[in-house]
């Protein structure tokens, strides 16, 4: 089912056996967490990168990255200027997490990525790289096994799949011989440094707050950072050769785990006691389509303890078949659950 990666030791400069591109290279998102591990790749390469971002990353100019800053969505005219003498942009940044106005997910999402469209075209740039999600099929269902036939979501509980949805298909809509474009769909990704999955994890179970959704037994993909970044830069080397153009790819460590029984292996190695008590998914639906409502009316501020998205997330199979992104991208993921588990609880242990 899945290819079992070497370990952590040798992962972060051997990214691909595809011929390696030399261009000057923008990462918009480059400060977040996917987008260092790509831009620590590009820096090993001795590209020229260009990181666009709301903030400055002092550590990053001291490297020699450039730094533009700006808004997607907002500040069209830096983000399409940002693009010119580049070779190749990889679109990372994103609105990312399950609640918000869809108003501001559209704004960062879609307009975002239409201003990054339109610096491409406008300064001849050769690839696009996308970084889209898994939850572009979202359809309510357990995915199990599912491949890139499955279509793209048009109504979610939440509007982040729905916007990155539409962000994907504009994307691949503009490939051509000038402007060769490609969408990687990472699912979860995660690993030392994580500012979201697992500390939200953490955070949860510490303050009693985690509860089993459905019976517990459900098989969920997940990648870890370095795989994921190794993936956007064989998919960089294939739309060099001229494959992959136009086409979404599931990007994922393809081993399945059974979502609970992981985080309570890591709950249990880090100290902390396993999440017992349960929930039926019914039961947690209707709990999140009442906050949901109660967020709406009252507008409250952050996000709600449950949602209906979330629930089904944490209740369903969600896992992907990665052989086209092993095929056509030559991905190969370097770096195994166990690995990556095993340096993740070091880390955490500090």
């Amino acid at each position: 089912m899945g290819h079992r990666g070497q370990g952590v030791q040798g992962a972060v400069t051997d990214a691909s056996d595809s011929p390696q591109c030399s261009g000057p290279v923008l990462v918009t998102g480059g400060t977040g967490f996917l987008g260092r591990a790509i831009v620590n790749r590009l820096i090993a390469q001795g590209r020229a990168v260009t990181v666009l971002a709301r903030k400055p990353a002092p550590d990053l100019e001291a490297r020699g990255v450039k730094f533009v800053q700006a808004s997607l969505g907002e500040d069209v005219e830096a983000v399409v200027s940002a693009c010119e003498g580049m070779e190749t942009v990889f679109h990372v940044a994103a609105r990312v997490g399950v609640w918000g106005r869809r108003g501001d997910y559209f704004i960062t999402n879609v307009l975002g990525t239409r201003a990054v469209i339109l610096g491409c075209r406008g300064h001849r740039v050769r690839r696009l790289i996308y970084t889209s999600t898994p939850s572009v099929v979202y359809n309510g269902r357990d995915l199990s096994g599912a491949d890139e036939s499955l279509p793209l979501t048009e109504k979610c509980p939440s509007p982040y799949p729905e916007t990155k949805a539409i962000a994907e298909r504009d994307v691949l809509a503009v490939n051509s011989p000038e402007l060769r474009t490609v969408a990687l769909r990472p699912h979860l990704i995660w690993g030392p440094g994580d500012p979201h999955l697992v500390p939200r994890i953490l955070a949860r179970a510490r303050a009693g707050r985690l509860r089993i959704v459905g019976q517990g037994r459900n098989k969920v993909d997940m990648v870890h950072v370095e795989n994921a970044a190794d993936a956007h830069i064989a998919a960089e080397s294939a739309l060099a050769l001229g494959s992959a153009a136009g086409r979404a790819y599931f990007i994922t460590n393809g081993e399945p785990i059974v979502l609970w029984d992981w985080i309570n292996a890591l709950l249990v190695a880090l100290g902390e006691k396993p999440v017992t008590g349960k929930i039926s998914l019914g039961v947690a639906s209707a709990i999140g389509a009442a906050c949901e409502g109660a967020w709406k009316v009252l507008g409250l501020r952050g996000e709600p303890p449950m949602t209906r998205f979330v629930a089904a997330e944490l209740a369903k199979d969600h896992w992907f078949d990665i052989s086209a992104a092993r095929r056509d991208l030559g991905y190969a993921p370097k770096i195994s659950m166990a690995a990556g588990t095993a340096a993740l609880v070091q880390s955490l242990k500090g």
